[in-house]
């Protein structure tokens, strides 16, 4: 009897001990996780501001591949939210904060543990790349919560790994979204032609890029500082294109709705476009993919019994704005090649 009395002794020291231990560790928790992926802020945070994205990226959706997802008619934005079921209970998840393409502020409650808040930062850097710091908190814990922190390990053994995994997922999802594109032939069309400012130049086909980021501008800022009002895109117009000895010809262009007479001397000239017959192909996704859009056009013609028209208009068209399109994958490019009716074709 003894006996039963000394264990139910030393089972009550060590249940008063471990009571006093619990009650003095911190009511409060915060676990947070930084990674630098090589993507524009605004191209992760639009995948994170919507919650119907997290499931291909979630390393608890990973681990438990029949955990119950439930979507409600908004998902993405202040207001956003979804729940979900799993074997430790029934989740939600709320977005209360946004900042556009800078910061998340998110509010998570999963059965009847204390809500606990959560915070996305995104910070560009010079390079392109940006760092992401996703990060969930707590406080004003109860004694019941910092218990069962306690005997599993505490939050950091809990949450670190998700998070790491989850990041390391969504880094890898942003980048294979950027690389996509798609490159099709849309067949013969009618180009309406049409006036147009422009400027000239020629220079090694290696050079290209840089001179159009350079020449197409000036072109822009003529039009703004002169009130030109404009009829479409911008465009280029490849006048000669010779791989064999590294060079090209080309002009930079913008429509206008109308003839603009400019001051001669001018760097920026006026020409003009007759409506021509031409193979259209679009590129949906980054310029890189170009010369194979080009490529693609290009063996088209003869394919499918088409001519190139002698001296014809060869052109780059650009229908979204590179500035305000951050994800590569969403640029729309159209390449129009002039060609000789069938019909004149002997």
């Amino acid at each position: 009897m003894k006996v039963f009395k000394y264990i139910a002794f030393l089972l009550l020291i060590a249940i008063i001990g471990t009571s006093i231990y619990i009650s003095v560790q911190p009511n409060s928790f915060e676990v947070s996780r930084t990674r630098t992926m090589k993507a524009p802020a605004a191209v992760i945070y639009n995948n994170v501001i919507d919650f119907k994205n997290w499931k291909d990226w979630s390393s608890w959706v990973e681990a438990d591949p029949n955990m119950k997802i439930t979507y409600p008619n908004q998902t993405k934005g202040v207001g956003g939210s979804y729940s979900w079921e799993d074997k430790n209970g029934i989740g939600t998840m709320k977005t209360i904060e946004t900042i556009a393409n800078k910061f998340i502020k998110q509010q998570m409650q999963i059965a009847e543990f204390p809500a606990s808040d959560i915070t996305w930062d995104f910070k560009p850097n010079t390079n392109g790349s940006t760092n992401v710091t996703w990060s969930i908190s707590g406080k004003d814990l109860p004694f019941g919560f910092i218990a069962y922190t306690v005997f599993t390990g505490g939050m950091e053994k809990q949450i670190g790994s998700h998070y790491e995994r989850s990041l390391e997922k969504l880094d890898s999802i942003v980048v294979a979204e950027m690389k996509k594109y798609s490159i099709t032939v849309n067949g013969v069309t009618n180009h309406s032609g049409g006036y147009y400012l422009y400027n000239t130049a020629s220079c090694k086909i290696s050079e290209l890029e840089s001179k159009i980021q350079e020449m197409l501008p000036k072109v822009s800022e003529y039009a703004i500082k002169n009130n030109i009002s404009l009829a479409g895109t911008p465009f280029i117009n490849y006048i000669k294109w010779d791989e064999e000895n590294n060079a090209v010809i080309f002009s930079c262009c913008i429509p206008t709705t109308e003839q603009v007479i400019t001051a001669e001397g001018d760097d920026i000239l006026t020409g003009k476009f007759e409506s021509f017959k031409a193979i259209k192909t679009t590129l949906k996704g980054n310029y890189n993919h170009l010369k194979e859009a080009w490529e693609t056009a290009m063996a088209y013609i003869p394919k499918n019994g088409f001519e190139f028209a002698e001296n014809g208009p060869m052109i780059e068209t650009y229908l979204t704005d590179p500035t305000k399109t951050p994800n590569p994958a969403n640029l729309v490019t159209e390449i129009y090649i002039a060609v000789k009716e069938k019909d004149t074709i002997e």
